[in-house]
């Protein structure tokens, strides 16, 4: 086996937690694949990966070089697919993730034009109100909402929304529009995602931020049956402003306390993939890019 090849079984190895599994992805022998790893740790001098008879184990010298393989293999990738001409086309299944609401809304739209530009490629959404972990669950393309932790992920700001209190005009013509976050205490609060009794709402107050602890009358875990109750006159709900652009530009739902509001929460498209994604990846990170920094809702 050639280093490259050697590199390539290493960093399986890595990825795979061992070498049968590894041996399986590779189409190998698991002999082969010892043997390849034995022979880079020979080379090198090194010890990259502890072994005992249940688990293998990267050490902190392997992982370091498991990262250089992977840039090393990727630009060879790279390289290779730009001789041969393979990115003029995009093909294959693109796997998108986005909070449900946002997917239903932004996402969806893009997704259908995208397609009917490129009839070679199919595509996965996977719209849930959780971090998905873009390996595990072999996504492409994610959107984000709030602050990212580092990570080794692209990652392009493409807008933010803010956290909006919202209620129908005729509910705060009956009862009054709260002046202050204690003032909340004395309204029905309608609270998404929360099956406690109480919930804590954060405020910015003289420079400060403060949570304001409220009895939810009405606990649901969609938005869309929260904006539904808040439609209907019921009470005051808490959501992002992209949930609620069109009922406010309507005028079925006012916006309250803005003076209070918490910092505005980042956008991102996020994807794995760097400078070697393929076109599939690039050319919808490129159409989404742009249609979402210039969406009004979003600014």
């Amino acid at each position: 086996m050639d280093r490259l090849q050697a590199m390539s079984a290493f960093v399986t190895v890595v990825d795979c937690g061992g070498f049968a599994s590894a041996a399986r992805q590779l189409g190998l022998s698991p002999p082969v694949v010892t043997r390849a790893v034995a022979e880079l740790e020979d080379r090198l001098g090194l010890r990259l990966l502890t072994r005992t008879t249940r688990v293998v184990r990267v050490t902190e010298a392997g992982a370091r070089f498991a990262d250089d393989c992977r840039r090393i293999l990727a630009e060879i990738d790279e390289a290779e697919v730009a001789a041969s001409g393979t990115h003029a086309a995009a093909r294959g299944t693109l796997v998108l993730t986005a909070p449900v609401l946002f997917g239903h809304l932004y996402v969806m739209p893009l997704l259908v034009d995208y397609l009917r530009r490129c009839p070679e490629v199919d595509a996965q959404c996977l719209f849930v109100d959780r971090i998905v972990n873009l390996d595990d669950e072999g996504v492409d393309v994610a959107v984000r909402i709030g602050e990212l932790p580092d990570s080794s992920l692209q990652a392009i700001r493409v807008g933010r929304v803010r956290q909006v209190l919202v209620a129908s005009p005729g509910y705060l013509q009956t009862h009054g529009i709260p002046d202050r976050p204690a003032a909340l205490a004395q309204h029905t609060v309608i609270a998404r995602g929360s099956a406690a009794p109480e919930v804590d709402w954060h405020f910015v107050q003289g420079g400060k931020t403060a949570a304001q602890r409220l009895r939810a009358r009405l606990r649901t875990s969609s938005n869309d049956s929260a904006i539904a109750a808040a439609v209907a006159g019921f009470g005051i709900t808490r959501l992002l402003s992209y949930q609620v652009a069109e009922h406010l530009r309507a005028g079925q739902l006012q916006v309250v306390l803005e003076d209070c509001e918490t910092p505005a929460l980042p956008i991102h498209v996020v994807h794995r993939e760097g400078r070697r994604a393929t076109q599939k990846v690039r050319g919808f990170i490129d159409l989404a890019v742009d249609a979402l920094r210039a969406h009004p809702a979003l600014r």
